[in-house]
Parts: C-alpha cells; sequence; structure tokens
C-alpha cells in the first residue's frame, strides 16, 4: 500500500513537473501576428520573410504568424480590437488620418488609434513609369500621343491617372484596357508604349522588361516631385538593365505598427531582429536594400517605446516627436 502511494505520488509530481514546463515553455515563447496584404503580393511576402528573419533572430522565441489582409484601411481599423499581439502595416499618412478622424476614417474615430505606435519601415511603394527605348520617350511631356498601361485600382493606376492630369497630359494619351500583368509582354509586342506600376524596388515587373527589352524608367524633377506631394525616393543607377543613372521618382512610405497594448520587450526584440536580418533578406529579395535609416524619417508619428529603446541603442537618428 505504501508501495501504491509511492507511485501515486510520483506519477503525480511527474505530470505537475510537466505542467510547469509547459508552462514556462508557453511563457518563453512570444507569439506576434502580422498584417500585411493579400497573399500572391510582394508584401505578403515581405511578411513572409519577416517571420523567417524573427524566428531565425530569436532562436524560435518568438513567433510571427503571417496574416492575409485586404488593404490598409483595413489594418489600421483591426487596431481597435485586436489585441497586444498585432502587427500591421500601413502608410504612416493614413495612421494619421485615423488618429485626425478624416477621410476614410471620418465617423469612425476611436481612442484606440491614439495608441498606434511605428516599429520600423519596409520597402516603400514606389512609382515606377516604364517605357520602352522604342517609344522615345525621355521624359513626361513626352508622353503626348503615348499608349500607356496604368492596370486597374491599384495605387499605381490611381497614382498614375493623378499624374497625367497634374503635368497637363489629360486626353492626350491613350490609356491601354488591358491587366498591369500583361504590361511586360504587350510592351515587347509594341501593343503599349509603357506602363505605370507601384511596387518595392527593384519591381520584379520592371526587372523582367528591362532584361528582355530596352526600357526607360522616367525621372520626375523636384519640382514636380514636389507637385505630387509624395515623399521623393532615389532608385540608384544600375538597378535594372541599361540604367546608367539614378531615377528620381516618387513613393508611398509603409511602416509597420503595433499599439502600446505591446509590452516595450517585445517591441524591442522584434524591431531589432527584422534590422540585424535585413542584410540577409537582402541577400534573396533585393527589395529590403532600399530599407535604411533614413526611412524612419517618413514615420511622422510616433514611434513605440521599445523601437526608441533599439534605435538609441544603436545610433540611429530620430526626432524628439517620434518618441
Amino acid at each position: 500500500m505504501a508501495n501504491l502511494q509511492f507511485k501515486g505520488m510520483t506519477f503525480g509530481v511527474m505530470i505537475a513537473a510537466s505542467l510547469f514546463g509547459a508552462a514556462n515553455l508557453a511563457q518563453a515563447e512570444t507569439r506576434v501576428t502580422y498584417k500585411s496584404a493579400k497573399t500572391g503580393t510582394s508584401y505578403y511576402q515581405m511578411g513572409v520573410q519577416i517571420a523567417e528573419a524573427v524566428k531565425a533572430a530569436t532562436g524560435g522565441e518568438m513567433i510571427v504568424t503571417v496574416e492575409e489582409s485586404q488593404g490598409s484601411v483595413q489594418n489600421v481599423m483591426q487596431a481597435r480590437v485586436r489585441g497586444a499581439d498585432y502587427v500591421f502595416t500601413s502608410p504612416p499618412v493614413l495612421v494619421g488620418l485615423a488618429q485626425a478622424g478624416k477621410a476614410m476614417f471620418e465617423g469612425k474615430e476611436d481612442p484606440k488609434f491614439a495608441e498606434l505606435r511605428a516599429l520600423f519601415p519596409i520597402p516603400s511603394l514606389t512609382m515606377h513609369i516604364v517605357m520602352s527605348q522604342a517609344s522615345g520617350v525621355k521624359d513626361i511631356a513626352d508622353l503626348d500621343g503615348k499608349t500607356i498601361l496604368l492596370g486597374k485600382g491599384s495605387f499605381g493606376a490611381r497614382e498614375g491617372e493623378k499624374y497625367l492630369k497634374m503635368f497637363g497630359l489629360e486626353g492626350k494619351v491613350t490609356i491601354a484596357d488591358a491587366e498591369l500583368s500583361n504590361a511586360v509582354d504587350a510592351l515587347k509586342n509594341g501593343q503599349i508604349d509603357g506602363f505605370v506600376t507601384a511596387g518595392s524596388y527593384p519591381a520584379p515587373n520592371v526587372i523582367e522588361a528591362s532584361a528582355s527589352t530596352g526600357v526607360t524608367v522616367l525621372s520626375l524633377s523636384e519640382d514636380q516631385i514636389a507637385q505630387t506631394k509624395r515623399t521623393k525616393l532615389v532608385i540608384p543607377a544600375g538597378t535594372y538593365t541599361g540604367q546608367d543613372a539614378d531615377i528620381m521618382t516618387t513613393s508611398l512610405p509603409v511602416v509597420a505598427y503595433a499599439t502600446t497594448a505591446m509590452t516595450e520587450e517585445t517591441a524591442y526584440a522584434l524591431t531589432k531582429a527584422v534590422w540585424e536580418q535585413k542584410q540577409k533578406m537582402s541577400e534573396s529579395a533585393r527589395w529590403w536594400g532600399g530599407v535604411s535609416e533614413e526611412l524612419l524619417a517618413n514615420v511622422t508619428g510616433k514611434l513605440h517605446a521599445g523601437a526608441v529603446k533599439y534605435y538609441k541603442e544603436i545610433g540611429y537618428e530620430i526626432s524628439g516627436a517620434q518618441q
């Protein structure tokens, strides 16, 4: 009987120890949900790369789960109801509109929006106006009389339409009725003179077009960039085949955000992991090469305290308004 009691006690101790170990393991592992974009897009792929990078940098102590999104507005809106583990991507201007209750957020104000905090920049949406060399187009004015593919419903399409109006080309350019996915083939076949696309650079469709047929990616002047009210971005010479000079264009910065509900420790570890793995990520996806300390200046709101701690630690410059 005493022996049975001993065995029972031992078995109970074993269960308790097992549960204790599992609890410790659960406490040691930090889980984060990263909500970015639709599957199949470059920004969803970036989320997958971040998840892999964070797991590698933390030895598996932080696990990032990538969640599909229908867009940045949805990402921001969900911050009202998600928990401390929620990370999402958005242009800083959209976060500013949410916090001010303007535009698409009018009538949808929420105190939670005041708690949004930036962590780190990711590759910007970069405008490319890509013209065949056969078209002879060298600058925006030369688009008069040409056929351009803008695509439909995307940021690049909307921005392209805006630029045509802004620079006096409305009605002077033929807009091809085709999907952007057909742009490279249409350019090769001479069905269009050029196309407009927006994505992180180097953009896969621009790489393909420049490698398979001669293209010119147009530069904008300082005055033209100022008129667009977008952020200036320089695509370095040599980014695309045949590109022997820097390209000045516009961009829409994109940043990863959390809320003040996230602990300083988690925000610090996540931010540190992404920056420390950036070089490795850029070896497999060149768009990470465009992410640098300078992009922090595009964060118009506040940074998370954990991110601030990391940037101060490595000597990155951040403004008083960002802290």
